[in-house]
């Protein structure tokens, strides 16, 4: 619970069918701390709000440190992709290492068989498999974010939310007399509030700030810059540099420093490799399979083929090309509205 109207929502649902429900809220760094500063989530605010709403419906409701966790997961994670001139998806890694991981073990510590939170997103079972399905609000669909999941931890996983769109879970939470149903929605990274994430990278790792040269795509310097963690592919603001058309972050090379700008055209692509690769509704495929991917949140669902390759790795090809395929950013396959599996795009 994090305090929240869907997660909110989705524990007086499971409450009002007679399920047995305990409130699990994740603290996931100190607070009133001089230095810290955090969001419009998970605040010391929000786990009050999840307890009213505990007390109100009447189920129990516990707190659960997770600062060390969600630093040694999370934010290193976030960090070092940073750093390494990738860019990161926390929330994606806050799910799989922490939620259905590290919080599924407590859960289980206290006699609870299934985790529920307030993702927008469905969970079914087929034949021998556990499928993980898009939500039926497509627009607030989180599907892309829990791809990760394994078939045991979609076996303890439960969506309450992801059957009803966004409007109808407020009016849910006003049925419920649940005092979160205005509360707004989050939009921010947690620990990075004010956006600034090259300042807070700098801030976790000083080495990073240092120097480079901004290059064209012919090897010509065209300036120089403060650090490859201030970049991310596709990005067109803030470069320092400009030339006769628009010049967008085309490659960022964390070993020499080099960060390549070039024209929009150049950012396209049509094929990518994946690494971490989690198949969800099939096994792992020798030979091409037909799908759509995302290789963003808000990306439209592209035409393209995957197959397996050695280890855990993936090759995708799109029927179109796409641009801005960004390494650090989960690819997401699926077949209609199920999720086939994804990664991590290299």
């Amino acid at each position: 619970m994090s305090g929240g109207v869907d997660s909110s929502v989705a524990a007086a649902l499971l409450a009002e069918q007679g399920h047995d429900v305990i409130g699990l809220s994740m603290q996931l760094y100190a607070q009133g701390e001089p230095g810290v500063h955090v969001g419009s989530c998970c605040t010391l605010d929000d786990l009050h709000d999840a307890r009213r709403v505990a007390a109100a419906v009447g189920f129990p409701h516990y707190i659960l440190n997770f600062e060390r966790q969600f630093q040694e997961t999370v934010v290193s994670n976030f960090v070092h992709e940073y750093a390494s001139g990738r860019t990161p998806l926390p929330c994606a890694h806050c799910n799989s290492d922490l939620k259905f991981s590290t919080l599924l073990e407590r859960a289980q510590g206290l006699g609870a068989a299934t985790v529920a939170t307030g993702h927008y997103a469905r969970v079914e079972r087929a034949g021998d498999r556990w499928l993980l399905k898009r939500s039926v609000d497509r627009d607030k669909d989180q599907s892309y974010f829990l791809f990760s999941l394994t078939q045991d931890q979609l076996a303890s996983a439960m969506f309450p939310v992801g059957s009803l769109t966004k409007p109808e879970v407020r009016r849910e939470a006003r049925r419920l007399a649940l005092q979160v149903a205005d509360k707004p929605d989050s939009q921010e990274i947690c620990f990075v509030p004010d956006g600034d994430y090259a300042s807070f990278v700098a801030r976790k790792a000083p080495h990073v700030a240092h120097s480079g040269a901004i290059v064209a795509e012919g090897g010509e310097q065209l300036g120089t810059h403060a650090g490859v963690h201030r970049f991310t592919i596709g990005q067109r603001k803030g470069l320092g540099v400009s030339g006769k058309a628009p010049l967008y972050v085309l490659r960022i090379d964390a070993d020499t420093g080099d960060v390549t700008v070039g024209p929009k055209s150049s950012l396209e692509r049509t094929t990518l490799t994946a690494s971490g690769v989690n198949w969800v509704a099939v096994e792992r495929p020798a030979s091409w399979l037909a799908v759509t991917a995302q290789i963003r949140y808000r990306h439209a669902p592209a035409v393209a083929r995957v197959r397996a390759l050695d280890g855990d790795r993936a090759e995708l090809a799109f029927h179109a090309p796409q641009s801005a395929v960004t390494p650090g950013q989960a690819v997401v396959f699926y077949e209609d509205d199920v999720v086939v599996g994804g990664g991590w795009i290299e």
